[in-house]
């Protein structure tokens, strides 16, 4: 047993030092070392030792445990030396074989678009189109094109009904009702954790413990916990330790701070190359017109553009999202996402793989709902490279979770199956009433967890939410939460009769405080 772990540690620390030789950091912590060779206090007889503590007293030690820290919460532990990579992608192959075929649809809905309207996947715009776009660059929300024939390649809804129809073909799941049956929509059986499990994952989030976003804590008073919650918060940002800061969000941010601990949590520092990396892809923008932009205006014209709260970013979500469209630099997730990038050719060469090209260059096809992934974050980023880069980086670690099918913990159908477990376990009255009435508590909920509850609750309320999903490098909150927005309306659903007056009774979630129901739901109710 130790041997194996022995061999996991060599073979992660040997994968992060081959992805770290890469990157700029590399090079970086090379030039520093380099240069230190000059400083007096470096001696030959001793020159390991001495690189080593000037790399530490000059803060690029620092630096470079942030980026090891990073690597080990991206990317998957190594499997066994001789797994193939798709099961590093997804170890379950239905789970693929129904990713695959899902792809398949969208790809599909996308191609059937391009035909009916006649219009390419990308061409090059004519000069004058070009500098009339970067003109308006910071006002893109003032264009009006028309988009009435333009329609989201698919919408949660859709995928809901993907999802439903999962089945482990390995699993005896007959037509006879048993013990053993789910009663909910998700009929795959996965891991999910239970409400003890819960209470010791999130053990954080105990009553006792101080929270921001609880106002009324009887342990210490809330104005006495916040000053000493936001010095050491300074502390944290001031150390700049990653690890730290992560562990500091799990009880909420301090407004004044959540910027930059996020981002150093993130490890996003916005070196001059990474505004020069933005300045590229908004130069892409300028230059080519994809099929993919059109969606992106429609999207945030139908969702962000009609938010009370988002409506005044519309030109950051513009630039962020088709910015997002060209960077191929996030082609590296699909290394341990279940999702393959799609892939066309060029006019002409169907068919003949070397003239195919991965479209959208990023290889990720927005849907109904995808720019209220960047909207909340505009609170908080107003420099659009820092925004952008904070963006991509919450997407190659939580967000592609919520739209691509597989069986991680924080994927969306062991979500779907956790909210439905606790539902059914600590609520099963009204998991059977809501069920008998035709009005399947995950039709309601589904589209809260895929967009991670963006546009349905107030933003200082999901900003408190998505610190905890930083704060834990999981998504599994977003399921506790909404079995805890059930439990909390249980007295008023308890008396509908159908599904409409259930969605009723759960329209406006905008007046719910997120830490006192995820407390009562783990913590206080009697299990």
């Amino acid at each position: 047993m130790m041997l194996e772990q022995d061999t996991g540690l060599s073979l992660a620390i040997a994968q992060i030092v081959q992805r770290l030789k890469g990157s700029s950091l590399h090079s970086q912590l090379e030039r520093q070392a380099r240069g230190s060779l000059h400083k007096p206090e470096i001696k030959l007889e001793s020159l390991k030792e001495d690189i080593k503590e000037f790399l530490k007293t000059s803060g690029w030690e620092k630096r470079l445990q942030n980026a090891v820290y990073s690597e080990l919460n991206v990317f998957p532990s190594p499997c066994h030396p001789a797994a193939p990579p798709e099961h590093i992608k997804e170890p379950l192959v239905y789970m693929r074989k129904a990713q695959g075929s899902w792809e398949k649809r969208i790809l599909k809905s996308l191609n059937s678009m391009c035909t009916e309207l006649s219009i390419p996947l990308a061409r090059k715009r004519p000069i004058g189109e070009q500098k009339e776009l970067l003109n308006k660059w910071n006002e893109m929300g003032t264009d009006e094109p028309d988009l009435t024939l333009f329609r989201p390649v698919y919408a949660p809804k859709d995928f809901l009904e993907v999802l439903m129809n999962l089945r482990n073909p390995n699993y005896e799941n007959g037509d006879q009702p048993s013990f053993r049956n789910h009663l909910g929509l998700i009929q795959v059986p996965l891991k999910v954790k239970d409400i003890p499990e819960l209470k010791d994952y999130f053990s954080e989030l105990g009553l006792n413990t101080g929270q921001l976003g609880i106002d009324d804590s009887t342990e210490v008073p809330p104005e006495l916990f916040e000053n000493e919650h936001i010095r050491v918060g300074q502390t944290v940002l001031t150390e700049q330790d990653s690890a730290a800061a992560q562990q500091y969000v799990r009880q909420g941010c301090p407004t004044a701070l959540r910027a930059e601990l996020w981002a150093l949590i993130l490890n996003i520092s916005n070196q001059p190359e990474d505004i020069l990396y933005y300045e590229q892809l908004k130069s892409n923008v300028i230059q080519h017109d994809l099929l993919v932009d059109s969606l992106i205006y429609k999207d945030v014209k139908l969702t962000a553009s009609n938010d009370d709260y988002y409506f005044v970013f519309e030109d950051y979500l513009y630039q962020v999202l088709l910015c997002f469209s060209r960077d191929t630099s996030v082609l590296e997730h699909f290394s341990y996402n279940s999702a393959t990038p799609p892939k066309s050719y060029i006019r002409g060469k169907l068919g003949m793989e070397e003239y195919a090209v991965f479209y959208p260059p990023n290889g990720v096809i927005p849907f109904h709902g995808f720019s209220m992934y960047v909207a909340p974050l505009c609170f908080l980023y107003h420099e659009p490279s820092k925004l952008y880069q904070i963006f991509r980086e919450m997407y190659v670690r939580f967000f592609f979770r919520l739209h691509s099918i597989s069986s991680h913990p924080s994927g969306i159908v062991s979500l779907c199956l956790l909210f439905e477990t606790l539902l059914q376990t600590h609520l099963p009255q009204l998991f059977y009433h809501l069920r008998e009435i035709g009005a399947q508590p995950l039709r309601i909920s589904f589209k809260w967890m895929v967009r991670a509850f963006s546009g349905y609750l107030a933003t200082d309320q999901l900003l408190l939410l998505w610190d905890r999903i930083l704060g834990y490098n999981s998504l599994e909150i977003l399921a506790v939460l909404a079995a805890a927005v059930f439990a909390f309306r249980a007295v008023n659903l308890m008396e509908v009769t159908s599904l409409a007056a259930a969605e009723a009774v759960l329209a406006d979630l905008s007046t719910l405080k997120v830490m006192p129901l995820l407390q009562i739901f783990l913590f206080a109710t009697v299990t």
